[in-house]
């Protein structure tokens, strides 16, 4: 704990998730870049659009916080510790780019799981706290309601 006793989240295992974004003042989100000739959208920062090779012109954005599943694994074997099943995901955000993660709050079997799902991005803090009791925040998926 802090001093003032206050637990402040820090983005998931500190620096591995570098587009993770928590302001002093205002809601977490996640980074990405925009290429401005092209138009190209890519989780991360960059200097050099991937797409058209622009080295100029190349703006930090922050990425939408809707998508669509793209793709899906049922994980049924993992790390000590780390409970299964879960579900891996590949969404493409709304407004360009495209993340791996969790999709939570659906029931981890294939039949309830469609390709196209309209998903919420959420960023949250994770189950597990460091040796001090510090949260972590991290981003998840969760199927849109109807």
């Amino acid at each position: 704990m802090s001093a003032a006793g206050a637990v402040k989240p820090e983005p998931t295992t500190k620096g591995v998730v570098p587009f993770l974004k928590i302001p002093k003042d205002g809601q977490p989100y996640l980074a990405g870049s925009k290429c401005t000739k092209c138009g190209e959208v890519v989780v991360g920062s960059r200097n050099t659009c991937g797409k058209c090779g622009a080295r100029e012109g190349v703006e930090a954005v922050k990425l939408g916080t809707t998508g669509k599943l793209y793709n899906f694994t049922i994980v049924h074997r993992n790390f000590p510790g780390v409970p299964v099943p879960f579900i891996s995901a590949i969404v493409d955000i709304d407004g360009g780019g495209t993340l791996k993660g969790n999709l939570l709050g659906v029931d981890p079997k294939p039949e309830a799981i469609k390709f196209d799902m309209p998903v919420n991005i959420v960023i949250k803090p994770v189950p597990q706290k460091d040796k001090e009791g510090n949260s972590y925040l991290s981003y998840f998926f969760e199927p849109q309601s109807s």
